[in-house]
């Protein structure tokens, strides 16, 4: 399997971003993810090079002057445990090197791997709106 990474949308389409949201009661089109992935300030997609299929990518949304949020990380079931969410996640941590606040909401039992990028837990507050959780 060779995978390739990219921080654009270029040639990226539709059809190319199937079977993601994987458990989501109300998971947003492909369009819509297609929408969330243009309009992030920063993206790494991973792509299977034998399909052309993005298998996984992770966004964030920044001000790009002190702080951003990354607020999606998914790797395809299919593709999880070769290392392409740790390569998501470098290559993004990568490019927002230069802030002095990254952060991350995840659950719990989530937090031992993301400490191995250097992040640390926090207290924070959240509002989900889980009718609007498909984008529409």
């Amino acid at each position: 399997m060779k995978i390739t990474y990219k921080q654009t949308t270029d040639q990226i389409t539709t059809d190319m971003l199937e079977g993601f949201f994987d458990g989501w009661p109300s998971p947003p089109s492909t369009d819509k993810h297609l929408e969330l992935l243009q309009k992030s300030s920063h993206i790494t997609l991973a792509i299977d090079e034998n399909t052309q299929q993005v298998v996984g990518y992770i966004t964030a949304i920044s001000d790009q002057v002190l702080s951003a949020y990354i607020p999606l990380l998914e790797v395809l079931p299919d593709y999880k445990n070769n290392g392409i969410g740790s390569e998501l996640i470098h290559n993004l941590l990568d490019q927002l090197k230069g802030l002095y606040m990254i952060d991350l909401l995840c659950d719990a039992p989530l937090q031992e791997y993301y400490k191995k990028f250097g992040m640390q837990p926090v207290s924070g507050m959240c509002i989900r709106n889980y009718s609007k959780q498909n984008g529409e």
